[in-house]
Order: C-alpha cells, then structure tokens, then sequence
C-alpha cells in the first residue's frame, strides 16, 4: 500500500493509466479505489497483504500509511536531483528484458541502488534512503516506460518486503503512537 500511495501521489505522471489499471488488480480498500475515479466497489478486501504481519488493516491504519508514503513522496521529491538519467534508462532497459526472473529484476533493482547511494550524501538514515531511493526509481522507470509499471511496482514491494520489512513496520508502528 505504502509503494501504490507513493506512486499515486504522482498524478502528472506517463504512467497514471497503468497505475489506475494496477489498483483495479490489488485488493485495494474501496475508498482508495474511489480516490483513483475506478467507480468499483471492493467487498471487503484489505490490502493487509502488503503488511508484514497480513494484518487486517482499519480505515485508520489505512490513513496512516497513505500519510507515511505522502511524506516519503515529498522526500523523494528532493532526491531527484540525486537519480542520473543513465540510471534510470539502464534500469528500464533490464526491465523490458521479459526473460528475466523477479529476482533478476530485484538485483538490478539493487544494483541501481547501490550505485545512487554512492553518489547519494545523507542525512538520513539509510533505510529511509534506501525506501525512498527505491520507490523513487519504481517511479522513474515507470514514467520514463509506463508499460512497465507492473513489473517495477511488484520487483518494489518485493525488494521492500526481503530488505526494509522491519524498517516500514517501525514507521508505521511510530506513526500509531
């Protein structure tokens, strides 16, 4: 949920179609699916899938997660700069490859990474780099190839789910407090 509100934050963005095409696919909350103009109605379905635990989510949990990716998106905004063109070309062009596994994509998805935190100064810490960093580039890649939303989106959240689990989790746990 945090990766899909990140992307929606960007609504000028060459991939907008696909996003709206990839929340009709996710069991999406129904008042997130009213946001994006789908006119569909869930029954029930959470997007606990994308929680560590395979929590059911409330509507306030809901909240505070589309706060969370908000932020981060803003954030993000700042690090443009940070991300070269080259980058983000080279890391599509892998994507279009359909002959490569998940994990193919998920370690070029690493590689990307490693090479914008070389070049990256922080003053955050680095899950917090590499998160935004991360949902960053799923957001370039997919502007610069809007056909790849789908593949970048899922190599995202599973990228985030092996590596930042427990970071995303903290966050979200913090923001309850």
């Amino acid at each position: 949920l945090v990766v899909f509100v990140f992307l929606q934050s960007y609504s000028d963005s060459n991939f907008h179609q696909e996003l709206k095409v990839l929340g009709r696919e996710l069991p999406m909350p129904a008042h997130l699916q009213e946001e994006q103009d789908y006119g569909l109605q869930t029954e029930g379905n959470r997007c606990s899938h994308f929680l560590v635990s395979e929590e059911r989510v409330s509507q306030g949990q809901e909240e505070i997660i589309q706060d969370i990716a908000r932020k981060l998106a803003k954030t993000g905004d700042n690090m443009d700069r940070s991300i070269h063109p080259g980058l983000v070309n080279n890391l599509a062009t892998e994507f279009v490859n359909r002959r490569l596994s998940e994990e193919d994509r998920r370690q070029c998805l690493t590689a990307a990474l490693e090479r914008v935190m070389q070049t990256y100064p922080t003053d955050m810490e680095d899950e917090k780099t590499i998160l935004i960093l991360a949902m960053f580039l799923a957001k370039k890649v997919a502007d610069h190839t809007p056909s790849l939303l789908r593949e970048v989106f899922h190599t995202t959240v599973n990228f985030i789910n092996q590596n930042l689990f427990t970071y995303v989790r903290n966050l979200f746990r913090n923001e309850m407090d």
